[in-house]
């Protein structure tokens, strides 16, 4: 990455650090989870030890895991999990893959992996990736689905945390071309292209440190381009439905949906 910084009068970092402690290796989080009692714990990128889930399910919390797989299901059923989201490779963000190794991801769709799991799992299971609009849900909860998991719809609620870039991204062209690229952060994860997404570059590039070491590389990476006024290296995360979000306050947006999801089912009834 030298070359960006060096762009941007720049240097570098010449350490990585992990900005993000995995819960797994952080008692203490658990401790504070268990004590102030949040109604939903989820997991991502794999699950925690069973004894950990048990003393969240003994506190009373509701426990979910995010499965790309079956296999994935399986391993958080037995692990103690009260759900399961099932990710399709549409969905924004970060993949929540078990194994990030290179070239491990299934890529599965939601709709063949929602149907292998709830084929396969005794536990609810929560749609995940793409879904932007009450057809899509009701579509979702036809093939098993409990329930929907909406990400990306919510961006461009006044609520959202997205940077005025993020918005005006999503609101334009890019929102078609979202892709999925581990050069980021050292992992897989869905969002609308900048010049940090390297795997089809035309020189051969090296694989990035794993996550989150190189998240701290294209942190400093984005700080110092900011700085500068250039937005190429923020992480803007969107699944494949990005076209399809909606400018509306969140509340609105619900009802929306909500009255998307009367009307669609009245039409396939009628």
């Amino acid at each position: 990455l030298s070359s960006f910084f060096d762009e941007f009068e720049s240097v570098p970092p010449t350490v990585l650090k992990e900005i993000y402690k995995s819960f797994v290796d952080d008692r203490a989080m658990l401790e504070m989870l268990v004590e102030e009692k949040p109604a939903v714990v989820s997991f991502h990128f794999g699950a925690p030890p069973a004894q950990w889930i048990e003393e969240l399910k003994s506190a009373g919390i509701y426990t979910m895991g995010c499965a790309t797989t079956l296999s994935e299901a399986r391993q958080l059923e037995q692990a103690g999990a009260q759900a399961i989201v099932a990710q399709g490779y549409e969905a924004g963000g970060h993949r929540g893959v078990f194994d990030d190794g290179f070239g491990k991801d299934q890529q599965m769709g939601l709709f063949a992996l929602l149907r292998i799991i709830v084929a396969a799992v005794d536990l609810p299971v929560i749609a995940a990736g793409g879904i932007m609009e009450g057809a899509g849900i009701n579509a979702a909860m036809m093939l098993g689905a409990s329930a929907c998991q909406l990400g990306t719809a919510f961006i461009l609620c006044p609520e959202s945390c997205a940077t005025p870039a993020h918005r005006e991204a999503l609101k334009g062209p890019k929102a078609h071309q979202t892709r999925v690229t581990s050069y980021l952060s050292g992992r897989p994860a869905r969002g609308i292209p900048n010049r940090l997404y390297l795997e089809s570059g035309a020189d051969r590039v090296p694989l990035p440190a794993e996550y989150p070491l190189a998240y701290d590389a294209a942190k400093a990476l984005h700080g110092a381009a900011s700085a500068k006024g250039c937005h190429d290296f923020a992480a803007q995360w969107a699944g494949q439905g990005a076209p399809l979000a909606r400018e509306l306050p969140a509340q609105r947006l619900v009802q929306v949906l909500v009255e998307e999801m009367q009307a669609a089912s009245r039409f396939s009834h009628s």
